[in-house]
């Protein structure tokens, strides 16, 4: 009460610094219960996750294999051309969509594949299950998301306007049994919020009667498009693309099961220092995963692939009997030849209908399956034909959507034209993600060499290690081999007619 009455008779300069004074104190306060709070948050969760991870075996493949995605590292290309050519639907678990849809209640399933994070394992027998996956250069990474969410946002420039591209779609979605991309993580969030904003600039240039673009330049072409900068900077790329490997491999996107993650991104969001707890959580499930791939090294990723985890799933279904006379490649039904319709949630999810509602390709057990016996060496030879055609039906999907929005005809050299300073900004966005991606790369060169070293030592000269493209080491030895016999037997001619000619 004195203190009250004190200030109430202070000089009005001198009240007014106390009371600033006096709010400092309180905001600091507060501040500095705010970071313990979240530190304490951040250690609890970080016990717990470690707590929970199984100290088995990782090299040895397990009852259940799990692919964790993440968006834009080549994961299409592994399930279709790898997975399916390995695992029958019939052992297919149910595929989430999201936390609502999935239903771990198919016991006899083998392999899960999905966008989702690393939580997912909650909801799994973690003693029984290998988890997989691959990662990318956090900056091409980063190019592609944004590449591919304005790459599906502007199929839906056909309509006239969004109100009814929004409509058509919702009316499609509820006719078909198909799964679209806007109904996967992380395209259920980025692919509307770019169509939006495609279509309000449409409608802008409209407004104005003047549809000339002024710049040339596909990643800041703000007449057609948001750019590529106000893409990095914006909230929702804070909250999705940023650091997202890391938040996948750590379990706290904004799709995780763990009632916490809210709390953790918004206390990692505001206390940087904090992301380190994440990084080392993300880094430790690295190191227990049965495999770890890069996009950057594709060839080489395929080829451990196949060797690690294709011979241990080959061998696995063959000795439980799982497929009455092997493993087998089901020809009719995982051929190599896609529908657009199959490809449109860049994903592996079922077939999609963003806004073609009839192109759906259903699959089925029914189906007449031919059976052959698999190896590591066919599965890299089928994958080598599969990539090939995979990859022809994105690039005319890809050329379709983008003309819609020309000049953003997206490249790798239109990429090296990017300033260098949104390069910059792009590597301190994700920071944690170049971490983890060189700590990969350590992880991947030591599979790579224990997977030669192995497979040298172990296998028989006509079954070593299977380079990409289906090249042994013993067919190159072979023709080395031939060469020499030829090389001498030419010389040996050589000189037997020399002789000849000096005897006459």
């Amino acid at each position: 009460m004195m203190i009250g009455v004190g200030i109430e008779w202070m000089d009005p300069t001198l009240k007014c610094s106390v009371s600033l004074i006096l709010l400092g104190l309180v905001v600091n306060a507060l501040s500095v219960t705010d970071f313990e709070h979240c530190e304490n948050v951040v250690k609890k969760w970080v016990l717990t996750s470690l707590d929970h991870e199984v100290k088995e075996d990782k090299h040895r493949l397990k009852d259940l294999l799990f692919f964790l995605h993440v968006p834009r590292t080549g994961g299409r290309t592994y399930f279709h051309c790898f997975l399916r050519k390995l695992y029958p639907n019939s052992l297919e678990c149910p595929r989430s969509y999201d936390k609502l849809h999935f239903d771990p209640s198919k016991t006899k399933c083998r392999l899960l594949s999905t966008h989702d994070d690393y939580s997912i394992t909650s909801k799994l027998p973690r003693d029984r299950t290998s988890v997989v996956t691959i990662l990318r250069n956090p900056v091409d990474r980063v190019f592609s998301m944004y590449e591919f969410s304005m790459e599906v946002a502007a199929r839906f420039l056909v309509h006239p306007n969004l109100t009814s591209a929004t409509q058509m779609t919702k009316r499609l979605r509820a006719k078909t049994k198909g799964v679209s991309t806007l109904d996967i993580w992380p395209w259920k969030h980025l692919v509307p919020w770019m169509r939006e904003d495609l279509f309000a600039r449409r409608d802008a240039r409209k407004a104005r009667g003047n549809n000339d673009v002024k710049s040339s330049d596909p990643y800041d072409t703000e007449d057609v498009a948001m750019p590529l900068l106000d893409y990095i900077n914006d909230p929702i790329a804070h909250e999705i693309v940023h650091n997202g490997a890391t938040f996948q491999i750590a379990g706290l996107t904004n799709n995780s099961y763990l009632p916490e993650s809210h709390e953790m991104r918004r206390c990692v969001g505001k206390y940087k220092n904090l992301g380190e707890y994440v990084l080392q959580v993300a880094k430790k499930r690295l190191d227990n995963m049965l495999y770890v791939g890069l996009t950057e090294d594709h060839r080489e990723s395929a080829t451990v692939f196949a060797n690690v985890v294709g011979a241990q799933v080959i061998s696995q279904l063959a000795e439980s009997n799982a497929i009455a006379e092997g493993v087998a490649v089901n020809k009719s039904e995982q051929s190599t030849s896609f529908s657009d319709s199959e490809l449109d949630s860049n994903d592996h999810q079922n077939p999609t209908s963003d806004e073609k509602g009839n192109e759906t390709t259903s699959s089925s057990d029914d189906n007449e399956v031919k059976q052959e016996i698999m190896t590591a060496g066919k599965l890299m030879e089928t994958y080598e034909v599969c990539v090939s055609s995979l990859r022809k039906t994105q690039a005319r999907r890809r050329i379709a959507s983008l003309k819609r929005i020309s000049p953003a005809n997206f490249t790798k050299e239109a990429r090296l034209q990017v300033p260098q300073m949104v390069l910059q900004r792009i590597q301190s966005l994700n920071n944690l993600d170049l971490e983890l991606y060189e700590y990969a790369q350590g992880i991947f060169a030591k599979q790579h060499k224990q997977t030669a070293e192995k497979l040298f030592d172990t296998e028989t000269p006509g079954s070593m290690f299977i380079y990409s493209g289906g090249i042994k080491l013993w067919d190159v030895c072979l023709w080395a081999i031939s060469f020499v016999v030829l090389f001498i037997f030419f010389l040996f001619v050589n000189a037997k007619r020399r002789t000849s000619k000096m005897k006459i």
